[in-house]
């Protein structure tokens, strides 16, 4: 057994440790370490080969703290996940070379003060996709629910609006959810899609009033549309968002990037687990990453289940699926699209209990050899 201690008297507890040492007993429910604060002191203790890398992660939280950040429990998920992928990239280099810092990510990420609330990163994946959002004009967001994609992007062109970088917000949908058609919703058009176009409403209310927003939408200054009314549009001097991108073809894909004008911005998000399309392989933003993956100007911010800033319990049913999908044979026809995500293939799910047992020949719960290629319950 070995011990390492951080001193911490400098800091305010509450901001490193959350509440009731939340961020610790999260750091000890991930890895086999024990974690004590006694005067002043953080003391972990445990075999060296856990130690290792709960000392480096609360290392990170430590230099993020010292920045001021409130430590969430967000921010404990990534800098977990990011010590297993760099002692997987230290396995595979044999150096320690090239580690990605928490407390770089959230350097110069812009923050917003609204009417009704700031809006400010929450994970490091969220500064990285700021940032990007006021430096390039087309940026991708993908990745899981609860990740802040859309939200973050509303924030941008609100942001944006209230400072005239543009004169204008469109936000777009397209009309497809799990396969039902809009011809047989009861209403009028506008009955019909309100529906689906719901998600921005909510976005738009929680960052303004209610009669600003009212008083812009009826003049037109911001526009929510399905996607299929922006063909044969050109939109200038504007800041347009398309949602739920990964249920667009590739036709309709091209037809939304091509209807940017001067001096407009494009941000496009989605989750590619959540494809409503007939096929998977149709989906304009599994396709849309190889076409325009390597243009100047244009940003692809992956975002990861430990980016989830909902219930925790979010995040482990992501994590669940994940598992089930990279056993199921029926990706595709589950509506799971492939990413070129850097970070897809080099980091696996953590494994359940059972897996485990399977994989060491020892038997299941039920008491039968386990089966490594059965779904997960």
């Amino acid at each position: 057994m070995i011990v390492r201690k951080f001193p911490i008297s400098h800091l305010d507890q509450l901001t490193l440790l959350g509440h009731n040492d939340a961020n610790l007993r999260q750091i000890e429910r991930e890895i086999p370490v024990r974690i004590v604060l006694r005067d002043g002191m953080l003391t972990v203790s445990g075999e060296e080969e856990d130690v290792k890398p709960a000392a480096s992660a609360l290392n990170e939280l430590v230099l993020l703290a010292e920045r001021g950040k409130a430590i969430e429990e967000a921010d404990v998920a990534t800098a977990l996940g990011q010590v297993r992928r760099n002692d997987d990239s230290d396995d595979h280099n044999g150096n320690g070379h090239g580690r990605a810092r928490l407390v770089e990510a959230y350097e110069g990420a812009p923050g917003y003060n609204f009417d009704r609330k700031s809006v400010r990163a929450r994970t490091p994946t969220q500064a990285v996709y700021l940032k990007a959002l006021e430096q390039h004009d087309v940026v991708f967001g993908i990745g899981p629910a609860g990740t802040g994609k859309t939200y973050l992007a509303v924030a941008a062109a609100v942001a944006a609006l209230r400072s005239k970088k543009v004169d204008r917000i469109i936000l777009v949908r397209p009309a497809v959810e799990a396969g039902e058609s809009l011809g047989f919703l009861p209403g009028d058009m506008q009955e019909k899609v309100d529906p689906y176009l719901r998600p921005m409403y909510d976005a738009l209310a929680d960052l303004m009033s209610y009669d600003k927003m009212r008083r812009f939408l009826e003049m037109g200054v911001i526009e929510i549309a399905p996607l299929a009314f922006m063909r044969g549009r050109t939109l200038h001097n504007a800041f347009i968002i398309l949602d739920e991108a990964q249920n667009t073809t590739v036709r309709q894909m091209k037809m939304f990037l091509t209807r940017m004008g001067t001096d407009s911005r494009a941000v496009i998000t989605g989750d590619l687990t959540q494809i409503d399309l007939k096929s998977a392989d149709q989906s304009g933003l599994v396709r849309i990453q190889s076409i325009l993956g390597h243009v100047p100007g244009i940003e692809f911010i992956y975002f990861h289940p430990e980016d989830v800033v909902r219930h925790r319990l979010v995040r482990e049913i992501i994590h669940a699926f994940d598992a089930y999908h990279a056993k199921s044979e029926a990706k595709s026809e589950e509506g799971v699209g492939e990413s070129l995500d850097p970070q897809a293939q080099s980091v696996a799910p953590p494994q359940t209990s059972a897996e485990a047992a399977a994989q060491m020949g020892a038997p299941d719960a039920s008491g039968a050899p386990g089966d490594s290629g059965g779904p997960v319950a």
